[in-house]
């Protein structure tokens, strides 16, 4: 990885930047692996759900493990889950399949989302690596 950096950052900024972007590349490498529209096509048939127009992988999502823009049928996935266990990303990409149907959490929305067998033991494990502030 090569980094350019503008000479007037101090060793501080400069010791952070370097930490951040190694951190993006990293991360951009891990999700490779992982051809997300071929596991939403797969995920979308087994659960009876909507396929979206788009799926992505998103380094600018540092909040959320996923997000569905349901007017254009895209989906968002945040790469912070680069090397989680694929059936947590599935059940994210779970999740956002749902909001193609339900745009809220209605009770409707989690009947959607619990078809997944995993779906509750998946939540587990993001709350857990939320609260290591992955």
């Amino acid at each position: 990885m090569r980094l350019a950096i503008p000479a007037a950052m101090s060793p501080a900024e400069e010791a952070h930047w370097i930490e951040v972007m190694q951190q993006r590349f990293a991360r951009s490498v891990a999700t490779e692996h992982l051809d997300l529209t071929a596991r939403a096509a797969h995920l979308s048939a087994r659960f009876g759900l909507p396929s979206p127009a788009d799926i992505r992988w998103s380094n600018r999502q540092n909040s959320r493990w996923g997000s569905c823009t349901v007017e254009t049928r895209r989906i968002r996935i945040s790469d912070r889950m680069a090397g989680f266990p694929e059936w947590v990303i599935d059940s994210v990409i779970i999740h956002e399949l749902a909001h193609l149907v339900e745009s809220g959490h209605s009770p409707r929305f989690w009947e959607l989302v619990n078809r997944n067998p995993l779906a509750e033991r998946a939540r587990g494990y993001l709350m857990a690596a939320a609260d290591l502030g992955r």
